[in-house]
């Protein structure tokens, strides 16, 4: 009777080693059929990643370094013979493209004094002007552009102290210069006595590269 039972034994032992490795199976199944869902979702994810950035980009530059009118830009950079990554920098540091009229009373994209868009008139022979037009970008853009070139003319092609000029007027700048060349040097941007002005510089100097950089087939440069 001894040999039957210990088959019985055999046969005992032997049903939950194969249960075991049955359900081993299954788990290592089931953990590859979780790992390809997740490979999938991530290559999902990734491909919609992709598709999504150069619409991602334009948002972040949008709302960061926005720019408009690329074309007049382009147009009144050759015109003027100006860096038109200059001329989007200090619409960039006026209005972020987006016109308004100021406190004190500068209208559009570039935040022209109706006096100054005036003389500008008078010097470029636009005689059929009137300051309703610098609500228009192609024209405030053109005065805006012009005045930098006058600027520029006037500081010998200085960048620094051209777009100093542009916010803290002209004469200033000159005052400033005067005072600088007393002490035997030329002006710094640290020897800027307007906090806001020198601050402007600054702004539109590191927009000018930002510009530069990231627009450059807009603007010409590619």
């Amino acid at each position: 009777m001894t040999p039957p039972a210990a088959a019985t034994s055999r046969r005992d032992t032997s049903r939950p080693e194969a249960s075991r490795r049955a359900a081993a199976r299954r788990r290592s199944a089931a953990r590859r059929r979780r790992v390809l869902r997740f490979s999938g979702a991530l290559l999902v994810v990734a491909v919609a990643i992709g598709l999504a950035m150069p619409l991602l980009r334009e948002a972040v530059n949008d709302l960061t370094l926005p720019l408009a009118d690329a074309s007049i830009i382009r147009q009144q950079a050759a015109d003027e013979h100006l860096d038109p990554a200059l001329i989007a920098a200090v619409i960039y540091a006026e209005t972020k493209f987006d016109a308004r009229t100021s406190s004190a009373g500068a209208l559009g994209l570039m935040q022209i004094l109706p006096q100054t868009a005036e003389y500008l008139a008078r010097r470029s022979g636009g005689t059929t002007f009137t300051t309703a037009d610098l609500a228009e970008p192609s024209v405030n853009i053109a005065y805006g552009s012009y005045y930098l070139r006058y600027l520029l003319d006037h500081y010998h092609g200085n960048e620094m102290l051209a777009v100093a000029a542009y916010n803290g007027g002209l004469a200033n700048v000159d005052r400033w210069i005067a005072q600088a060349r007393t002490q035997g040097h030329a002006l710094t941007i640290d020897e800027i006595p307007f906090p806001e002005t020198r601050a402007y510089v600054e702004r539109v100097l590191q927009k000018q590269r930002d510009y530069r950089h990231q627009y450059a087939s807009e603007l010409g440069y590619g």
